[in-house]
């Protein structure tokens, strides 16, 4: 990675300075400034009037109570947030994400790495994030439903179809769209089916949306595998994670004939050399919202758990971490490197620490970075609110092949980025800047906004 450009230095300083503690957020915006001294160099307009630091900092922050009822009759407490980031190039878009780690910092650091991402879509929308600290693990239905319509008795206020698309993140899927929903639509009383995507298909969802963003991780890795002359085919592959995420990306690879070895969940790793059983994962994580750990019982064979450690010691040639931020160090890239692996995509947001992305670069490890190889999932839900603008519903093949199309050509403008500002193959350069110049030439045009 580069070094952050004297000229640049301040503008972190004064992030890290107003927005003390939040780690995520400092990581993030480092990570794109270290990127940003070759634009500076060729394009010194870029630092006029204060571009970068308005890129840097939230159009808005909105922080709010939720109360809500639990079955026992108590009356509980959560924090919720949305962060409307950057609409310079459209309605603000990003996930909802519901789980106990959640806090101003981390949705902040999402909402910015969720703004390039949106931008290397090429589609018109800006960038944002949301959540709560509820944690919906162990909570019934009607709990769940209880907490969805008081967050949206708030949030409601701040969205629209024109102004901030939310949509599903972790902890977040159709059941909790759906609640929200249902309660926006009473809200508002009018059928606005553009304001939330990732919903049902029975009314308004689009077709593809759930394995939208595990399918594009792997185009993405396809595509820089084309480039040295090979894929995935036979190649031994690591997922974490056992989410949306990591479940289609797991069937996409071994569509384009890879065989997955292990995957996992908060407790722990199972690793299956004959191959992970899909349908067997699929049973256990969406039909019964089980643990991980259940799919030796049910396998049996050579399958093993291991509670806790690390996944990524298990040798491979192909890892994909789809679980969660900051889940892979320097000890585990280095792990990798040692067993062979030769690409490592970002399934999740921002999931390999500094010093990893650092350890796989220097080694020659194709790395994507999360804001280029996990677009396809907001690429799709513009999709959705593309066919909820116009009352159309596509078919599967239809949807996931324009899903393929925008994610080879994320990879190409990447690629081509990188090589322009002289690194060829550094994936993270390359997202950085391209995103970055969608974005301030949108605001540049508008003025000082």
């Amino acid at each position: 990675m580069d070094h952050i450009a004297e000229k640049l230095q301040p503008i972190l300083r004064t992030i890290e300075h107003r927005n003390a503690g939040e780690v995520e957020f400092h990581q993030a915006a480092r990570e794109v400034l270290e990127s940003l001294g070759r634009v500076i160099e060729r394009h010194p307009q870029y630092s006029d009037e204060a571009l970068i630091e308005r890129i840097c900092e939230p159009e808005r922050q909105i922080i709010f109570r939720v109360p809500w009822i639990d079955d026992k009759n108590q009356v509980q407490i959560n924090r919720g947030f949305r962060v409307q980031f950057n609409s310079a190039l459209g309605p603000y878009k990003g996930g909802l994400r519901f789980h106990p780690s959640v806090n101003v910092g981390i949705i902040k650091f999402l909402g910015f790495e969720q703004t390039f991402k949106n931008a290397l879509t090429g589609m018109p929308i800006g960038g944002g994030k949301g959540g709560s600290d509820f944690d919906p693990k162990g909570k019934s239905d009607r709990e769940v439903m209880r907490f969805c319509q008081s967050f949206m008795i708030e949030l409601h206020r701040h969205i629209g179809e024109y102004v901030d698309v939310p949509a599903g993140d972790i902890g977040v899927g159709a059941r909790e769209i759906g609640f929200m929903f249902g309660m926006f639509k009473r809200l508002n009383n009018r059928y606005e089916a553009g304001v939330l995507t990732g919903k049902a298909l029975s009314y308004g969802g689009s077709r593809a949306r759930k394995e939208a963003t595990g399918f594009g991780t792997v185009y993405f890795v396809q595509s820089m595998l084309e480039r040295r002359n090979t894929g995935f085919d036979g190649k031994r592959c690591v997922v974490s994670g056992s989410g949306n995420v990591a479940i289609y990306a797991m069937e996409k690879i071994m569509a384009f004939g890879g065989k997955v070895i292990a995957c996992s969940d908060s407790g722990g790793y199972i690793v299956d050399e004959a191959g992970i059983d899909l349908d067997l994962v699929k049973q256990i994580k969406e039909t019964r919202r089980g643990r991980i750990a259940e799919y030796v019982d049910l396998k049996g064979g050579a399958a093993r758990f291991v509670k806790g450690g690390s996944i990524w010691d298990v040798p491979c040639e192909i890892a994909l971490p789809c679980a969660t931020q900051n889940e892979l160090g320097a000890a585990a890239a280095k792990t990798l490197i040692e067993n062979g692996v030769i690409a490592v995509a970002e399934g999740a947001n921002m999931p390999c620490m500094p010093q990893a992305v650092q350890i796989f670069q220097a080694a020659g490890v194709l790395f994507a970075p999360g804001k280029a190889a996990n677009a396809g999932g907001v690429a799709t839900s513009a999709l959705e609110m593309q066919q909820n603008a116009s009352r159309d519903s596509w078919s599967f093949d239809k949807t996931e092949k324009k899903l393929a199309e925008i994610m080879y050509g994320i990879h190409e403008i990447c690629h081509e980025t990188a090589e322009e500002y002289g690194a060829p193959d550094n994936y993270v350069l390359g997202a950085n800047i391209a995103g970055f110049v969608r974005v301030a030439e949108a605001m540049d045009a508008m003025g000082i906004i």
